[in-house]
């Protein structure tokens, strides 16, 4: 069934990925059966369980809404499938624009009007950040939230709010880390989304590069993700003649200034995030050609790389996506983002049994330790009641042209883990 204007809701029952490997000491058996009879807060019962999302379908991070759409594919695959201990899942997913004000309006909705038990894979640091107090007052799970802002991983003061994807504080300190080892003497210009997501790349940096930051960053521009185009502020970046050029931008502007530098004939060394890896949704568009040579970091195993092809995790994701979300576009790597997470809440919550409570459901997302089938290997979920980063190593990759390619070792991002000097 769907719920109103911009949103996505399903119910159903579900289904065991394959080969999900699982590593759980911390739920004794006394403890996974915690009473014989079940419970269960609002947005549960004995037959179905609520989950409430927030995503961008419109607006300036529209691109990422395939994610939410590929949630939706999921959860009627698990409710197709026997259920997660017997319930089906009733998905409800709200558009808010990538605005932080139509995020509040969305989480009240869900909380009070659709009483979910939880809201999942909520997006964007801004819409995460507008609505954490209110999710932590009234005692329900903000659950791996997308966004890798810092601020997702306080339990001390936000004890219902944890994350997913390294922080962009863990990802820039790996950037960091690999130019002082490569590049110790480079300039290097900044290009950065002006509000928590570029402010959190900036702090890794200088986590690293320490005082070296001073000397080695020559130019810095912020850009509002209201602007239609950062073509002056690359523009004034060339002019100060960097090396190393970090592109801290969304999909929009990722794609935007490749292909601005392609048109001035700038080839420096270009580092883009995470974020903005996807080859449909970024380069593509951007253009191929325009993007050989940039370089990123991943956790993620990349869609368009043959690779993979034979590993089960992307069999299994492939068959997905096949039978219940044909028409996407296969090259974007959204999909297999919304596939992964998904896999990880249907975890937590058959690990919850029949204690179907909110304490419940963060008193297991905070104690994880288990692999994601496509994710590349070595990459684990690892949580504790005092750490909230789900996930915080990674490898450098570049991009060929046609797909990402993986070199080096998989990095910790942590900050007592980044050197601050060149081997």
């Amino acid at each position: 069934m769907v719920t109103g204007r911009n949103s996505y809701s399903i119910s159903g029952t579900a289904w065991r990925l394959g080969k999900l490997v699982i590593s759980w000491a911390a739920l004794a058996a006394g403890d996974v059966s915690a009473s014989a009879e079940p419970r269960y807060d609002p947005g549960a019962t004995e037959t179905e369980i609520r989950i409430g999302n927030i995503m961008p379908y419109s607006g300036p991070a529209s691109a990422y809404g395939i994610i939410g759409k590929t949630m939706s594919a999921y959860f009627r695959m698990i409710n197709d499938n026997g259920g997660i201990n017997g319930r089906k899942i009733n998905f409800i997913s709200y558009d808010d624009a990538y605005s932080p004000s139509k995020a509040v309006e969305q989480a009240r909705r869900l909380v009070e009007n659709d009483e979910v038990l939880a809201v999942f894979a909520p997006f964007g640091t801004a819409s995460n950040a507008a609505i954490q107090k209110y999710m932590n007052s009234r005692h329900v799970p903000q659950l791996f939230v997308i966004t890798g802002a810092s601020r997702w991983a306080d339990p001390e003061h936000f004890p219902w709010t944890i994350g997913w994807q390294p922080s962009y504080r863990i990802e820039a300190r790996i950037y960091a880390d690999y130019i002082l080892r490569h590049h110790p003497g480079a300039r290097i210009g900044i290009l950065h989304q002006d509000d928590d997501f570029g402010r959190d790349y900036l702090l890794g940096l200088k986590d690293v590069l320490q005082e070296k930051y001073a000397q080695m960053v020559v130019a810095s521009l912020p850009y509002d993700v209201g602007a239609p185009t950062i073509d002056s502020q690359v523009v004034a970046i060339k002019t100060a003649a960097p090396d190393i050029f970090i592109d801290i931008a969304t999909p929009k502007f990722a794609a935007q200034a490749i292909r601005k530098l392609a048109e001035l004939d700038w080839h420096p060394i270009h580092i883009v995030t995470n974020v903005s890896v996807s080859v449909g949704a970024v380069l593509k568009p951007a253009g191929p050609d325009n993007a050989k040579g940039i370089l990123s970091a991943g956790y993620q195993m990349d869609v368009t790389d043959p690779q993979w092809d034979s590993h089960p995790g992307m069999q299994h994701f492939h068959a997905f996506m096949a039978k219940y979300y044909p028409e996407a576009d296969r090259s974007e790597s959204g999909p297999l983002v919304a596939f992964n997470m998904s896999s990880g809440l249907v975890e937590v919550i058959r690990r919850c049994g029949d204690d179907l409570t909110r304490e419940k459901i963060m008193r297991v997302a905070a104690d994880l330790d288990l692999e994601i089938e496509a994710y590349i290997p070595g990459v684990r979920i690892k949580t504790s009641p005092t750490d909230f980063h789900p996930i915080e190593h990674l490898q450098m990759m570049r991009f060929n042209g046609e797909r990402w390619e993986w070199f080096g070792p998989l990095l910790d991002g942590r900050a007592d883990q980044a050197t601050s000097s060149p081997d």
